[in-house]
């Protein structure tokens, strides 16, 4: 009886173990992140410089900001350093090199400048958001 057992336990086992561990498929390569492109209006930072400088959009609208820059960057409306012009535009904050932040809904028609709060007058890093209809 022992010589019957012994060899169905290590069939059990081994059958259980790789159900447990995917066995039977195949392996597969690992996916690589890809980093999602900005769809929308967005303001991209790259080489120490905002663009576009001038953005128009409608009311409503959020804008994308994109750090593409090798360095962090504190993006805030102006003026420096109450940040008081545009409110929604202070949600994007603090963007380190590969972030990406939303502004909030810009609802009220008007002109907001923005600036780097760490250089603010850099005018490669000044630009602006005009909300029309």
């Amino acid at each position: 009886m022992r010589r019957l057992v012994r060899p169905c336990l290590i069939c059990l086992v081994s059958t259980v173990g790789a159900a447990g561990c995917g066995g039977g498929s195949l392996p597969t390569s690992p996916s690589t992140p890809t980093t999602p492109v900005p769809t929308g209006p967005t303001i991209t930072i790259e080489s120490g410089a905002a663009t576009p400088k001038q953005l128009v959009v409608t009311p409503g609208t959020r804008v994308l900001f994109v750090n593409r820059d090798t360095r962090t960057h504190q993006m805030n409306s102006d003026p420096h350093p109450a940040h008081t012009e545009c409110p929604e535009l202070n949600q994007v904050g603090f963007l380190r090199p590969g972030d990406t932040r939303e502004t909030g809904n810009l609802n009220t028609v008007r002109t907001c400048g923005f600036h780097d709060h760490d250089d603010p007058n850099n005018a490669a890093l000044r630009g602006s958001l005009v909300i029309r209809p």
